[in-house]
């Protein structure tokens, strides 16, 4: 008999031998070299490749006894041979089964405790693989257990969550597409492990409305506030082109009707309105939860009233000047966050103030903003100016940024602080954000007026301040670039724009006289939008203005082409 037959052979019935001796023996009488007789046998059968035995043997009526008390023994070397039979496909469906089968045999809480073990010893590349491995056989374990239930899915969900959380999230498409460690896929996977616990305490909540077991309750609200934190909180969320199911959004869209069905969307919103802390039966819990809650509670805003995650869910009672108080307590949180992701989260949420059709409470709502920028260093106003050029799509506060990049060149200029962030290669990088028009020469330089004004303003200091000799700020060298991307295609936007409203002018005109009446009423559209019916009176007063702005910016793009050609002009002549 050749030697690998025989060892085969023997594994098998080492293995045979110790059920057969346990058969005759009452489950009270098992021993603890029973359990680790039958835990080497058993390890022995899978790592040499017999699992369609061992399957056998776990699958036959006779052992239902034994497996219902040993069989959990056997989660640790299950998990690594199918790992390890990743590319023998019948070996490790075998092993699957087993795993299966485990989890309909064995005793739900010693199995339990044996997939907790299991999940907490995994790390780095194989956490989500093993987490999405054992999720199905835990939910099953789970649904088995009736003490201690609410704990023991509370204890599972926190369990994996912390074995997530030091793991990178993916931010660019490629990286989401990718999901290299397939956090994505384990996310998703983890929700549709907790809805049928959610299920549950839905229908308790419907059948009674004085529902007072609220412990699992509150552990399903405990998952969702760390999901939110993590990996809600660092995730890119913006529908990208070319994934159309993006699966971070998916996770975001689970969680939001996780808190909807359980009744705590619409509390949670409002939780600080009165510096109130989500309610927790556990005190001591409750004193941690309280410190980590604000990033949760950010993000849920965020996917709210940013992404629109659950807004039809959401009561339009609310008056804006109220929203925009609730939601400036958000807005702090995430501003004070130096990780870019988390700042654009706050950015975003700073199209509250310049949506809000209340005057005096954009203007507050600003002047907060200014306060949270004075709060950064150097560094850190960097990274606030470039996340807010690139997300508030608002030329308002573009303008208003760009004023205090003008503000803090000008303290780097006159100051020996060493700034090295609003001079050289780093301010010349934050100009190609600045000095440029975003649709070329086709640009709204009418909605676009405030951004315009601003930058040709910096632009001008810049070539006031900094000589060419100097080039302190990197404006000269970057010159060409300006002039292709900004003061070119200005010059021709404006040519464009001042033809295109002088046109409507003498159009206007033209019907007036025909019809003999200033008080026609009729539309006009601006800016793409379509404006209030207005007199042509009106209407020609709007055109005048439109005409104005342009001359306006025309008169500053003259002088700073004016003052570039004197400094190069000077410049020649020292050389000459």
């Amino acid at each position: 008999m050749p030697e690998e037959q025989s060892q085969t052979i023997m594994a098998v019935d080492e293995l045979q031998a110790i059920i057969q001796r346990c058969q005759i023996l009452e489950e009270i009488d098992f021993k603890g070299e029973d359990f680790n007789l039958f835990q080497v046998a058993g390890q022995k059968c899978l790592e040499d490749g017999y699992a369609a035995q061992l399957l056998e043997i776990i699958q036959n009526e006779k052992n239902k006894v034994i497996i219902k008390n040993m069989g959990w023994n056997l989660i640790s070397p299950l998990v690594r041979c199918i790992f390890m039979y990743k590319q023998e496909d019948d070996k490790r469906e075998h092993c699957l089964k087993i795993l299966d089968q485990l989890a309909q045999l064995c005793n739900p809480k010693e199995l339990f405790l044996g997939l907790l073990e299991q999940i907490e010893q995994t790390s780095g590349e194989q956490v989500c693989q093993t987490v999405m491995l054992l999720l199905q056989p835990l939910q099953t374990v789970l649904l088995k257990l009736q003490n201690k239930k609410a704990y023991s899915v509370g204890l599972s969900l926190a369990m994996i969550m912390n074995q997530l959380t030091p793991l990178p999230v993916p931010y660019t498409k490629q990286q989401i597409q990718e999901d290299k460690l397939g956090l994505c896929q384990c996310c998703n996977a983890v929700v549709h492990f907790a809805k049928p616990f959610v299920n549950e305490v839905v229908k308790n909540m419907e059948e009674s409305s004085e529902y007072n077991d609220m412990e699992l309750k509150e552990e399903l609200l405990k998952f969702c506030m760390k999901s939110l934190k993590y990996p809600l909180l660092t995730a890119q969320l913006e529908q990208l082109e070319g994934i159309e199911e993006h699966p971070l959004r998916h996770f975001a869209t689970e969680i939001i009707d996780i808190l909807w069905n359980v009744r705590e969307l619409i509390p949670l919103l409002f939780l600080h309105r009165k510096g109130k802390s989500p309610h927790w039966e556990n005190q001591e819990f409750a004193d941690i939860e309280q410190k980590n809650s604000a990033d949760s509670l950010a993000c849920l805003s965020y996917l709210m009233f940013v992404q629109h995650f659950g807004i039809d869910c959401f009561p339009m009672v609310f008056s804006p000047s109220y929203l925009l108080q609730c939601n400036m307590m958000h807005v702090e949180v995430l501003l004070k966050r130096t990780e870019e992701s988390m700042l654009s989260k706050g950015l975003d949420l700073v199209k509250v103030m310049t949506l809000c059709p209340i005057e005096h409470l954009r203007k507050k709502s600003l002047n907060i903003l200014q306060l949270f920028i004075d709060k950064f260093d150097a560094e850190g106003k960097y990274t606030l100016f470039r996340c807010l050029l690139k997300t508030s799509n608002h030329a308002g506060v573009e303008g208003y940024i760009i004023k205090n990049i003008k503000d803090q060149i000008h303290l780097a200029l006159t100051k020996s602080c060493g700034n090295t962030w609003f001079t050289g290669h780093h301010l010349v990088s934050l100009l190609d954000l600045v000095l440029l028009l975003p649709e070329g020469a086709e640009t709204d330089l009418l909605q676009n007026s405030d951004r315009i004004m601003a930058s040709l303003n910096l632009l001008r200091y810049l070539v006031i301040k900094d000589c060419e000799s100097d080039n302190q700020t990197g404006v000269w060298t970057a010159l060409p670039k300006i002039e292709q991307n900004f003061l070119k295609p200005l010059h021709v936007g404006l040519n464009m724009s001042k033809a295109h409203y002088e046109a409507e002018i003498k159009n206007k005109k033209e019907n007036r006289r025909e019809t003999h009446s200033s008080n026609t009423v009729c539309s006009l559209t601006v800016s793409g939008e379509k404006m209030p019916a207005m007199t042509t009176e009106m209407q020609l007063q709007v055109l005048h203005s439109a005409l104005f702005t342009f001359d306006l910016i025309e008169s500053v793009l003259a002088r700073v082409e004016e003052l570039i050609e004197v400094k190069i002009k000077a410049v020649m002549d020292e050389n000459s």
